[in-house]
């Protein structure tokens, strides 16, 4: 059940970070891939602090999601 929860709130994470990138609408495993990832950098870079839910720190998985969203969307256009 605790994993059914984490991809949830990594996809919540992924699709937050989407839309205040504006670079959201990829998909609903890319809100998950996003969040994961930029939860894990987020919770690296600044720590666990703030409400959590399934294990997750809200606030500092939010800005990593941002920047890896923001990154990967940067790199991604590169190619093309």
């Amino acid at each position: 059940m605790h994993f059914i929860g984490v991809l949830i709130v990594g996809a919540i994470i992924g699709a937050i970070a989407g839309a205040l990138t504006d670079r959201g609408g990829n998909g609903w495993l890319w809100n998950i891939v996003g969040g994961l990832v930029g939860s894990w950098i987020g919770q690296a870079l600044f720590g666990t602090w703030g409400p959590s839910l399934a294990g997750i720190a809200i606030f500092p998985s939010i800005v990593g999601a941002v920047i890896f969203v923001f990154l990967a969307s940067w790199f991604v256009g590169k190619q093309k």
